[in-house]
């Protein structure tokens, strides 16, 4: 046989490898920039959602309270924007089957509050007229709750704010950890690098809890519409566990959408650098000594500023309240 001929030989074998591996090195270049919009989607709705959680929220309610951290949270707004975003980012905004369909990769939404947090998933039950109804629907608020083997009981925050039950006086106290210890036999108030931990890993085990539970009942779910994916609790990291617990935010997953040969499965975390209360400006107004928060837009010489409210109160300063916004 001639070299020509043992070359085209040669060609036929290896022409069907060098197909089938051109059209893998395709497929996983689609299935990568899928996966890159998909990241950008999601990180986008979440920040979103993180931005709105204080809009519209009224937070007068919150301003005797000495942490930066404790904001009234808006979670329809919140929730609203997550959705907004991601259908647009999707390019599904006018498309509610579409959406109906992206939803069912979306098995719960957590929104991270000072002392607790809440879940936004699928719930099911039975309408006054007798047919079943199901859609997403917020849980009640789930506190970040641990009690030791002495019977005393502890309502951690995303600080040192503590709600604790004295087992031993029978009695409530709430304060900052150093002020309830005092008041108190817990001793874990007493001990304050040990009480960062157990607050921290109370939080993390309370949020994956609640989210493993909300998850496994999402697959009962879509099991019944043929979604043969099984949604599993990702893995986090612990320096993301700890931005989540340092501020309020919030958590979605999305996961189990069709890309190529594998399934895309990814979460995002939002809020820790986004959500900071205005600060608070200590002035003079005449003769008298007024506070106000930075974005109320007054003009009157400013003395000295202030991380809470009750910090500029405790140094002899009225509150003045922002001016009404035209509507």
């Amino acid at each position: 046989m001639r070299l020509i001929e043992w070359a085209i030989v040669g060609a036929l074998i290896f022409l069907p490898f060098a197909t089938v591996n051109r059209i893998e090195v395709e497929t996983q270049r689609k299935a990568l920039l899928s996966e890159l919009r998909y990241n950008a989607a999601l990180d986008a709705a979440v920040d979103d959602a993180a931005r709105m959680l204080t809009v519209n929220a009224n937070q007068q309610r919150e301003t005797q309270y000495e942490s930066a951290k404790r904001v009234a949270l808006n979670k329809d707004e919140a929730i609203a924007a997550f959705y907004q975003t991601l259908y647009t980012s999707f390019g599904i905004a006018d498309d509610p089957v579409a959406q109906g369909v992206l939803g069912r990769y979306i098995p719960a939404i957590a929104v991270i509050g000072y002392d607790g947090f809440y879940v936004y998933a699928e719930e099911e039950w039975t309408g006054a007229d007798g047919k079943t109804e199901r859609k997403p629907v917020w849980g009640a608020k789930k506190p970040y709750a641990y009690a030791d083997s002495s019977g005393n009981s502890l309502s951690f925050t995303l600080d040192d704010f503590v709600l604790a039950y004295d087992a031993g006086s029978r009695s409530w106290h709430e304060g900052l950890r150093a002020d309830v210890g005092q008041q108190t036999n817990i001793a874990l108030l007493k001990d304050a690098v040990r009480f960062e931990q157990v607050r921290r890993s109370t939080i993390v085990r309370a949020i994956e809890d609640e989210l493993a539970y909300r998850i496994n009942k999402h697959n009962e779910s879509v099991s019944r519409f043929g979604l043969s994916y099984t949604f599993t609790l990702p893995t986090i990291s612990q320096e993301e566990w700890n931005n989540t617990v340092d501020d309020v935010g919030v958590l979605a997953f999305i996961q189990g959408i069709p890309m190529g040969g594998k399934f895309y499965n990814n979460y995002a975390l939002g809020g820790s650098r986004i959500l900071k209360k205005p600060e608070i400006v200590g002035a003079r107004k005449g003769s008298m000594k007024v506070y106000y928060r930075s974005t109320c837009g007054f003009a009157y010489p400013a003395e000295e500023t202030f991380s809470s409210e009750k910090a500029a109160a405790q140094k002899g300063y009225m509150p003045l309240d922002c001016p009404v916004s035209p509507s």
